[in-house]
């Protein structure tokens, strides 16, 4: 299975918004726990580990230039 790079939310405005709230009011490190938090449910959600790897390299590819 091929991890999707296309756009695939239903509502990608309204999630943003949802994510943006879910942080509002916590300090950096309540903020990153809720991230890892977050990434291992979504990971344990997806299940398959060619794609959870497929995304992991995606993610590191996509760093900033300033990193």
């Amino acid at each position: 299975m091929l991890l999707i790079n296309e756009s695939n939310l239903e509502a990608p405005d309204t999630f943003y918004e949802a994510l943006i709230d879910t942080h509002r009011e916590l300090d950096e490190a309540q903020s990153q726990a809720l991230n890892a938090r977050l990434i291992l449910l979504l990971a344990n959600h997806i299940g398959r580990h060619d794609v959870l790897m497929q995304a992991l390299d995606a993610a590191r590819d996509c760093r900033s230039p300033h990193d």
